[in-house]
C-alpha cells in the first residue's frame, strides 16, 4: 500500500509544470550592457536562447556601471527581494583597473557570495573570472587572477575561467574604448557562458 502511495506521489509531481528558473546576473559595465540596449546585452540573449530550448526562465540583469566589488556588496540586499535559483557573480574588473588590494576584492566577493545563499540556501553560483591588463604589473595581475579559482572552490561554485573569452583584445568586436563589447561582442559572450549556466537551469 505505501508503495502505490509513493509511486502515485512520483507521478503527480512528475505531471506539475517545472518552476520557472530565475537568474540573476550581478556586474557591473559588462553585464550591464554599457553603450548597448539592455536587449543586446548577454543576460538577455541567454534568456532568448534559454526559451529557444523550451527553457522557462527569467532573467534580471543586475549590471551597473562603474561597479566595484565593494559597490556590489553594499546594494545586493535589495537585489536579492526575491528568490533566485542561480546567481552569476560578474565583478572586479573595476577593483583591478583601480589598482584595489585583490584580497580585499576576494573577501567583498566572499561577503556577496555569503549573503546570497543565506537568503537563497539553495542556489546555484556561477563565478565569471576577470583579468586586468598588463599594465597593471605581472604580481598584481597575477594575484587578481587566483580570486576566482579560489572562491569557486571554496564555495563549490561554476568557474567561468575568463568571461571575455575570445572577445577581449579583439578591435572589431570591442567598441571604441577597447574595453567594452560590441553587440556583436556581447553574442560571443553569450555563446560562451551559456556553456556552464546551460546544465543548470535545464
Amino acid at each position: 500500500m505505501v508503495g502505490k502511495i509513493v509511486l502515485f506521489i512520483s507521478t503527480v509531481l512528475l505531471m506539475l509544470p517545472n518552476k520557472p528558473k530565475t537568474i540573476l546576473f550581478f556586474g557591473d559595465s559588462l553585464t550591464a550592457g554599457y553603450g548597448l540596449s539592455t536587449e543586446e546585452a548577454f543576460p538577455a540573449l541567454l534568456e532568448k536562447e534559454f526559451k529557444t530550448k523550451k527553457i522557462d526562465c527569467t532573467v534580471i540583469n543586475g549590471g551597473l556601471s562603474g561597479e566595484t566589488s565593494a559597490g556590489g556588496l553594499s546594494r545586493i540586499d535589495w537585489m536579492l527581494r526575491q528568490p533566485i535559483d542561480v546567481f552569476v557573480l560578474e565583478l572586479g574588473a573595476n577593483d583591478g583597473l583601480r589598482g584595489l588590494p585583490p584580497e580585499q576584492t576576494e573577501k567583498n566577493l566572499q561577503a556577496i557570495i555569503d549573503k546570497v545563499k543565506k537568503k537563497n540556501p539553495a542556489v546555484k553560483i556561477v563565478l565569471a573570472g576577470m583579468m586586468v591588463p598588463p599594465n597593471m604589473g605581472k604580481d598584481y595581475s597575477d594575484k587578481f587572477k587566483t580570486i576566482y579559482p579560489a572562491l569557486a572552490k571554496k564555495n563549490q561554485a561554476v568557474l567561468i575561467p575568463f568571461l571575455l573569452e575570445g572577445v577581449a583584445g579583439i578591435e572589431k568586436l570591442n567598441q571604441a574604448d577597447g574595453i567594452h563589447p560590441t553587440a556583436e561582442g556581447h553574442k560571443l559572450v553569450a555563446k560562451h557562458i551559456g556553456k556552464y549556466i546551460l546544465p543548470l537551469v535545464q
